[in-house]
């Protein structure tokens, strides 16, 4: 029995990785079951085994996604840094899971036109992928309004500046060749991956820097 699970295990974390893949390159809708399965190595009726629909599968297949980056982003916050060294692990933890697994970026930008084609409430695995969500969001919105409190961030739209910080990382990762001519190399490179770390810290320190009140316009004299 033991060696049974295993097994459905194995399987379906291939299903999931092959389908990974293709769902990032060509989306929900270019995609079909039979194409998953063969990439796999498993026949259509092994592939319904685990996921008895289209959508199902792609649902599990962005919670694993999401679930990768939030729990690298949930260990980031949970050091006792102070709030703009803690944006910095942050940030450092986003790029590198998005580094290490190129497909994602490009899935996620994907899902964000996708979405919209099919009800989450609907399927155990779509809820998961709206907890992660709100996970994921609901951390890095804690940040903020902590170093904004303290002090060490300037007064700013918490939601604007989460979905720079977000887009900003997603983006770069997803934009292929077109990122790569703009960078005159390859996006996923060390140094490219060090420098896009560098980049986006500096930018973020400075936009979300506080600085000293200004004095009144009367009280020069």
């Amino acid at each position: 029995m033991a060696d049974i699970g295993a097994r459905d295990g194995s399987s379906r974390d291939k299903i999931l990785e092959v389908a990974e893949a293709l769902y990032a390159r060509r989306g929900f809708a270019g995609v079909g079951m039979r194409e998953v399965a063969e990439a796999a190595g498993l026949g259509k009726s092994s592939l319904f085994h685990h996921f008895r629909s289209k959508v199902q599968l792609y649902l599990a297949v962005l919670e694993r996604v999401l679930g990768r980056i939030d729990e690298r982003l949930g260990a980031a916050l949970a050091s006792g840094d102070a709030p703009a060294a803690k944006l910095d692990r942050w940030t450092d933890a986003l790029v590198d899971a998005l580094a290490e697994q190129p497909a994602s970026a490009r899935l996620l930008l994907r899902a964000l036109f996708e979405d919209e084609q099919f009800d989450t409430e609907e399927w155990p695995e779509g809820q998961a992928v709206d907890q992660r969500v709100e996970s994921l969001l609901a951390g890095i919105s804690r940040l903020l309004e902590e170093g904004m409190r303290a002090g060490a961030f300037r007064r700013a739209s918490t939601p604007h500046v989460v979905q720079t910080l977000i887009g900003a990382a997603i983006y770069h990762f997803a934009s292929g060749e077109l990122g790569e001519t703009l960078l005159g190399g390859p996006l996923l490179s060390a140094e490219a991956v060090r420098t896009r770390k560098a980049e986006m810290k500096a930018f973020f320190h400075e936009g979300l820097a506080a600085r000293p009140a200004q004095s009144r316009s009367g009280d020069d004299g």
